[in-house]
């Protein structure tokens, strides 16, 4: 193989593009929920009361869970390590957590897997074992077929749960604020068009798990892309930072995209530096 031929196939490598691919859903998803503790946010209240904080509380403390929140977000960029993955994936739990307990329906946590499904995949990938806080280079050691075989099925379970999870807030939640998206479309009824979307993803989603090709997962990137950028058209606080917190939910299906496209790394098979 010659050299341009090497270049070629050590910058395609899963060890060079996925930390990247995952770093950014990382970082998105803190940067963007972040914000909205720096500007605070009406519908965070009743999370700080499901520990018992009461209202005056929750508007003093938002500002300081958004900073660090966005501080996670550069972290993934700036120093990248097994703790900030872990602690990110905890944190991300827990915050999808405190929607059912504040009374929002168990749909909302299961939407929001792509946020600790990133940092979950970011673990698999390069391991448990210590050091936790030492930095994570730029480029992992190269990935073996069967680490890449199990991120790939991870990443099919993660994508499924949340395009589920975003399905039953429609049909089983009724959730007010997706039908308000579809106003944009002028649709003479908005529910009937929320539960028809709703149908469409579960769907999808047992498509993801059964169907292992780039295209498709290519495609749910971009319908997910498209679903929460009708924020913007919404109304809603900031919604450009709605979009950005949503990333995980972009970055699964295009993680998934690029190690199926792949054929060694689809199949399981052992990876094998260029000669």
């Amino acid at each position: 193989m010659n050299r341009t031929s090497e270049a070629a196939a050590a910058g395609s490598s899963p060890a060079v593009v996925l930390p990247w691919i995952l770093r950014i859903g990382v970082a998105m998803c803190f940067i963007g929920h972040g914000a909205f503790g720096l500007i605070t946010k009406q519908a965070w209240v009743p999370y700080f009361g499901v520990v018992g904080l009461p209202e005056s509380w929750a508007w003093k403390l938002m500002p300081w869970v958004g900073a660090m929140d966005v501080a996670m977000g550069f972290l993934a960029f700036i120093w990248p390590c097994r703790a900030l993955f872990a602690w990110g994936a905890f944190w991300c739990v827990w915050t999808a957590l405190l929607r059912p307990f504040a009374g929002e329906g168990w749909p909302e946590f299961f939407e929001r897997a792509g946020n600790y499904g990133v940092p979950l995949a970011i673990l698999l990938a390069v391991g448990w074992r210590s050091p936790w806080f030492a930095r994570l280079p730029e480029s992992w050691p190269e990935l073996s077929g069967d680490t890449i075989k199990r991120l790939v099925r991870f990443l099919q379970v993660i994508l499924a749960t949340l395009l589920i999870g975003h399905a039953l807030c429609g049909l089983v939640l009724e959730k007010a604020s997706l039908a308000n998206h579809y106003n944009v479309f002028g649709v003479a009824d908005t529910m009937a068009t929320m539960r028809a979307v709703g149908w469409f993803e579960l769907v999808l989603a047992a498509a993801v798990l059964t169907v292992r090709h780039p295209a498709l997962m290519l495609f749910v990137c971009l319908w997910k892309l498209g679903t929460e950028s009708l924020f913007l058209t919404s109304g809603a606080l900031a919604p450009g930072f709605e979009v950005i917190e949503r990333g995980g939910s972009y970055i699964v299906p295009l993680a998934l995209a690029f190690l199926l496209s792949r054929p060694l790394a689809a199949h399981g098979e052992p990876q094998v530096r260029p000669a």
